[in-house]
């Protein structure tokens, strides 16, 4: 039984997490802006807190908290609060490790597929590709050093660049299930990786229970999805048509403005480094999708 320490606790993934992690006996501790549990404590960015007590006995960190990519605009505010949110947490954990002088076991935290940029590309990026150059890959750049850090404490990290979260619970199927997505989006080609949420559960509990699982992996399924075809998949397990004709790139751009490029952009990731340590509950969108909406 591990003690293990979840920023971002209370979104969608942390709150599965916590139940998968508890169920493998594990004590997990929520780092919270507003702790209403017994297993809650308070850490405050714009202060700088921290509850010491979160830390008593700690073997890992999980890192998840940011405020999420998809929910506003990206004017310039909310750009420096998209990069905040995760390199600022990263570097308060790390700075409060390194002071109270815990022997972290691991250190183990999100990014995103976005690593690569969002690119319309026939490449299939690996973990060994370089980063992209835009603002979604810097996002991932930030983020990925801020995690790193820990590794100058000699603490092992471990980083899995996420794909699209496939969950009935929110997440990018909610935002999906709607009229205008239930639509081939641009020239619909775009590829989008996948993972349902339990395997990235999964994912981060072998990061904490075996102890060869670390390093960079792309955190996505064998399968490969264009735009057209996942979204084809979904209106047929929800038995809802899809729309027979595309929404215009221009008419996401008027309304999503540079955010627009997250949907209308994408490429295949490898799963080749991750299939070595982890196989995979959900390698089939339609299996996947079934699960989710109990078809």
């Amino acid at each position: 039984m591990s003690k293990i320490v979840i920023t971002g606790g209370t979104g969608l993934i942390g709150k599965l997490l916590q139940q998968k992690l508890e169920a493998n006996k594990h004590n997990v501790v929520i780092l919270t802006r507003n702790p209403k549990k017994e297993n809650h404590f308070k850490w405050d960015l714009s202060s700088n807190f921290i509850d010491d007590k979160a830390f008593e006995n700690v073997d890992y960190i999980i890192h998840l908290a940011g405020a999420g990519i998809a929910d506003k605009r990206w004017i310039t505010a909310r750009k420096k609060e998209l990069i905040d949110s995760r390199v600022q947490s990263a570097t308060l954990l790390f700075s409060k490790i390194k002071e109270l002088n815990i022997p972290l076991k691991g250190f183990i935290s999100s990014s995103g597929i976005s690593y690569y940029g969002a690119i319309n590309s026939e490449n299939i990026f690996t973990e060994k590709d370089s980063a992209g150059t835009d603002f979604i890959s810097k996002i991932c750049i930030e983020w990925e050093k801020a995690a790193n850090q820990f590794k100058q404490l000699n603490v092992p990290v471990t980083i899995l660049r996420t794909s699209i979260v496939l969950s009935k619970n929110g997440g990018a199927l909610k935002k999906m299930n709607t009229p205008l997505f239930l639509s081939a989006l641009g020239n619909g080609k775009q590829y989008m990786p996948w993972i349902h949420i339990d395997d990235l559960c999964n994912l981060y509990i072998k990061a904490v229970e075996d102890k060869t699982f670390t390093g960079i992996f792309n955190a996505a399924t064998t399968e490969h999805q264009t735009n057209a075809s996942f979204t084809k998949t979904l209106g047929s397990v929800l038995k809802k048509p899809m729309t027979p004709f595309n929404v215009p790139s221009f008419i996401l751009k008027i309304i999503l403005g540079e955010l627009s490029v997250i949907i209308l952009k994408g490429s295949r990731v490898s799963s080749k480094k991750i299939a070595t340590h982890y196989s995979f509950k959900y390698t089939k969108l339609q299996e996947a999708l079934a699960n989710i909406y109990n078809k």
